[in-house]
């Protein structure tokens, strides 16, 4: 197994854009170049993009890597990737199936605003979710990553700016680092688009 290992090293898929072969909830299969993905999806996701065999479908993908699997999660919006990306990555004891649950069981801005109000109650209303693990999330990401500085931020910072603190917060930046890497490179290019604020960004 160790050959899988080393090519998905090598390989990494970011996005994947194609038709659906098979589709069901909480999971797809997109053909692209002549080969089929199995790709799981949260329940928002599904549910937003209703796949049918056929249609086209455009995936933000994060690829989870094992000993002996390898898993692709899709995403219909980087806002949703990102919530995942920082609940497995900075949330001690949180997988990707548990963080796939949270994203199908609240939206992301509802579970946004319950980590903003220390709203155990309402995350741990979601199937799977207990009230120890929701305080984590909530202490996790509150107090140790700082999202809520980004989260609550007031109306003249932009979505893009927002976005790419977020996207550099699930790479493993904390929220300071974040917010100062995006102010500089807006200083040099005040237009700039949340992904070119997350690449620039990176450079230091």
């Amino acid at each position: 197994m160790t050959w899988l290992v080393l090519a998905s090293v090598r390989l990494m898929i970011a996005r994947l854009k194609g038709e659906v072969w098979e589709a069901l909830p909480g999971r797809v299969v997109v053909g692209a170049g002549g080969v089929g993905y199995l790709v799981q999806l949260p329940l928002s996701t599904y549910d937003q993009l209703n796949p049918l065999e056929g249609d086209s479908i455009d995936l933000r993908i994060y690829q989870h890597v094992r000993e002996n699997s390898l898993t692709l999660y899709g995403f219909a919006r980087d806002e949703e990737k990102d919530v995942f990306m920082l609940l497995i990555d900075r949330v001690s004891g949180i997988g990707p199936a548990t963080a796939l649950a949270v994203l199908g069981g609240l939206p992301v801005e509802g579970f946004k605003q319950a980590v903003i109000q220390g709203d155990a109650a309402g995350i741990s209303g979601v199937k799977g979710i207990g009230k120890k693990t929701a305080e984590r999330i909530i202490l996790e990401l509150k107090d140790k990553v700082g999202v809520v500085e980004t989260w609550d931020s007031g109306p003249d910072r932009t979505d893009s700016a927002r976005d790419a603190e977020m996207g550099l917060m699930a790479l493993g930046f904390k929220q300071a680092e974040a917010r100062r890497a995006v102010d500089r490179v807006l200083e040099e290019k005040p237009g700039a688009d949340s992904a070119e604020l997350i690449r620039l960004g990176l450079r230091g």
